[in-house]
């Protein structure tokens, strides 16, 4: 283990170079066809058999070392957001509205640099699978790469993946076995109902009222149907109806986030949020329509890979530098497919404080 972080610390300022010149060039999810084909040179040109293309723009590097059939995986994410950058950093996005704002260019050279130690330096038994994946950015990128075959074509006994974490310490990890982070669904609620003149509302069926009292029925079901020790989040961020103050919309458009941390407090969140809108829109007389779009389900970490994971990190950095049971988030990753699919973990490290280390939150253009 010393060798192998002394190797890589020794390399350190080539990979923060690879880093900042993915930083450059961002790409949307499904369009890093140049940071596919950066990474997949890259791991040609370190001996890794190389499969383009999964999913897309996804690439699979893989290393076989001895004669154990024993698999492991390794995931990264690629792909940027639609965000202006704001941070008059030299090594700024030469793209106009397209920036690194997640850290996945982090993640993308941090596995780069460990593909090339592995190859220089690997004393395993076994096979390793180095999956580089678009689209995580609500894409759906991990998914896509599953339906063309990944674990079919690349099969793996355990895969692992890590997020950087803002406001937490450098250098920390932080684990946690079970529901690590959140399902995310996307909700539209339609209200429909009859419009009609601002002076004379009797004889409408006010939209606008009806998804108001939607919006403040909505508050009960995390406070009144979820119980207390689990977490719920409904969050209506969007209300769009009419455009005129002497108007009464005949439509008025609700758009939800909707998020859990257990499958079945999931399922009851999609029941309680359908019957509200339905009751509270007839009884102001009118009907609701609810679109209701699965998005990323629970990520479960498994324990015995957690346990691993943990190990490691004690191995590496010390006790002072790991938190064995962090707490679970309510932000969403569609790793959690591969985790349904192959046992694993996803954890954290952290990238500093920002008023200490120059980090900022994710998605942050500064």
């Amino acid at each position: 283990m010393t060798y192998l972080r002394e190797a890589i610390t020794a390399r350190v300022g080539e990979f923060i170079q690879l880093r900042r010149d993915i930083h450059r060039h961002p790409e949307l999810a499904f369009e890093e066809h140049r940071t596919a084909e950066l990474v997949a040179s890259k791991l040609e040109s370190w001996g890794y058999q190389v499969h383009r293309g999964l999913g897309g723009t996804g690439v699979v590097g893989t290393l076989r070392r001895g004669t154990s059939k024993r698999s492991l995986g390794l995931r990264a994410d690629m792909d940027a957001l639609p965000i202006q950058e704001a941070s008059g950093a030299e090594w700024s996005s030469t793209k106009p509205g397209l920036m690194h704002a997640c850290g996945h260019d982090g993640h993308t050279a941090m596995l780069l640099a460990a593909a090339h130690e592995l190859a220089l330096n690997s004393d395993f038994d076994g096979v390793l699978h180095l999956i580089f994946q678009p689209a995580e950015e609500g894409g759906g990128g991990a998914l896509r790469m599953m339906q063309d075959g990944l674990f079919d074509l690349f099969p793996c006994d355990a895969i692992f993946a890590m997020h950087n974490m803002p406001g937490v310490p450098v250098g920390q990890f932080v684990f946690r076995s079970g529901s690590a982070m959140a399902s995310s669904d996307y909700v539209t609620i339609r209200v429909n109902g009859t419009g009609g003149h601002g002076g004379m509302p009797h004889r409408a069926a006010d939209s606008l009222v009806a998804a108001a009292s939607i919006v403040m029925a909505l508050q009960t079901v995390v406070s009144r149907n979820v119980d207390p020790l689990h977490t719920a989040v409904v969050t209506v961020g969007s209300i769009q109806a009419g455009k005129a103050n002497n108007v009464i919309p005949a439509l008025a458009t609700l758009e939800l986030s909707v998020r859990a941390l257990d499958p079945g407090v999931r399922k009851l969140l999609e029941q309680r949020i359908k019957a509200i809108a339905t009751s509270q829109a007839e009884s102001f007389g009118c009907t609701a329509e609810v679109d209701w779009k699965e998005g990323y389900c629970v990520l479960v970490n498994s324990e015995r890979e957690t346990n691993f994971a943990r190990q490691v990190a004690l191995d590496l950095v010390g006790a002072e530098r790991v938190v064995l049971n962090g707490p679970p988030l309510t932000g969403s990753e569609d790793f959690a497919f591969m985790l349904e699919k192959v046992p694993g973990s996803y954890f954290l490290i952290g990238n500093g404080d920002g008023d200490t280390a120059g980090a900022c939150m994710v998605h942050n253009p500064g």
